[in-house]
């Protein structure tokens, strides 16, 4: 989920594996380097072995906080495969000891996506299996992953998703939103300027739009929201997602903007959800203007009134009388009703 939150980077895991070097170490074997056993995993208690994988990039979502939403899929993945790209292995290393997983792990974040990418494309050259996880999540939503993706099918590799958490889609469908229309807009720029130049190209999106946001940001961020986006707009914040103190904040934009301007930071990592914006009422100058125009064209009233209605969402009866006055003041009584 993290991409402009991005910790402290562990450069020291794997020092010793120069790029393009053999990826990893027990490819011939059933022994890991550290003496234990490849494709082993715990789950419940109970120690599994994971199947064979084929050579292949696999996209392996993890929780986003509750460590029961690993999936059976994932852990299979994980264990089984050759390596484990990942954003932070201090982070990393924790899930996978906990479920008992001992696969080599190397770092693949914005910093060294460009170096790291012919490093992974080789080793699915030399038919080995790649996972590639988040810190948290699904990867490649706010992440760099999409460019590694571009690569491996251009280069005729396979890619498989493994689906499983992710914070934006469980926030989205517990939000109360509508859902037919989503925009994902990601984090939004540190800098003022630039998130002011970002929301204002987000005005005129129809949908409700989606944003990753860091908590102690919220002050200032929900202000330049309702300032460009309309402080009406109805707003879900959800935080600590599928922990013990989940939290979902709705309210007006306005409201929710002067409310974490004037607290301290929340807890969590947060996802910001905006209702679509509401639409304008028609103007009745441009509704009459567009009527006027029609009946000197020689339209038909019952064709041009539900023209009319479709373009600016108003009732066809409505217009159509609106339609029928207009033409009695203009004096064109005619018969084209």
């Amino acid at each position: 989920m993290k991409a402009q939150e991005m910790t402290e980077i562990d450069e020291t895991a794997h020092a010793d594996e120069p790029d393009g070097a053999s990826l990893c170490a027990h490819e011939d074997g059933d022994e890991a380097t550290d003496g234990h056993a490849r494709r082993d995993y715990i789950l419940l208690g109970s120690k599994q072995r994971a199947p064979s994988l084929a050579s292949a990039l696999y996209i392996v979502a993890t929780p986003i906080g509750n460590l029961k939403d690993m999936t059976v899929r994932a852990l299979e993945v994980l264990a089984g495969c050759d390596i484990i790209a990942c954003e932070d292995t201090r982070v990393s290393r924790k899930l996978l000891t906990h479920y008992g997983i001992h696969t080599r792990l190397i770092t693949y974040h914005e910093h060294n996506a460009d170096k790291q990418r012919p490093y992974l494309l080789n080793a699915l050259d030399e038919g080995k299996a790649v996972a590639l996880i988040s810190d948290a999540g699904t990867p490649l939503l706010s992440d760099p992953g999409y460019k590694l993706v571009a690569d491996m099918l251009e280069a005729d590799h396979a890619v498989v998703p493994i689906p499983g958490a992710s914070a934006m889609l469980s926030a989205l469908v517990a939000s109360g939103l509508p859902t037919d229309q989503i925009h994902f807009a990601g984090f939004l720029p540190q800098k003022a300027g630039a998130r002011n130049r970002k929301l204002a190209d987000l005005k005129d999106i129809p949908g409700t739009l989606v944003f990753y946001e860091s908590p102690r940001r919220l002050g200032a961020v929900l202000p330049a929201m309702a300032e460009h986006l309309g402080a009406g707009r109805e707003v879900v914040i959800a935080r600590e997602l599928t922990k013990k103190f989940e939290d979902f904040h709705r309210g007006a934009l306005g409201e929710l903007a002067e409310h974490y301007a004037n607290v301290d930071a929340p807890k969590g990592e947060a996802v910001v959800l905006l209702g679509p914006a509401e639409e304008e009422a028609p103007d009745e100058n441009d509704i009459d203007a567009m009527i006027i125009r029609g009946l000197e064209e020689g339209q038909h009233i019952k064709a041009l009134s539900g023209e009319i209605a479709q373009k600016v969402g108003a009732k066809k009866n409505d217009i159509y009388k609106r339609a029928l006055g207009l033409k009695d003041a203009l004096g064109n009584g005619g018969d084209k009703a």
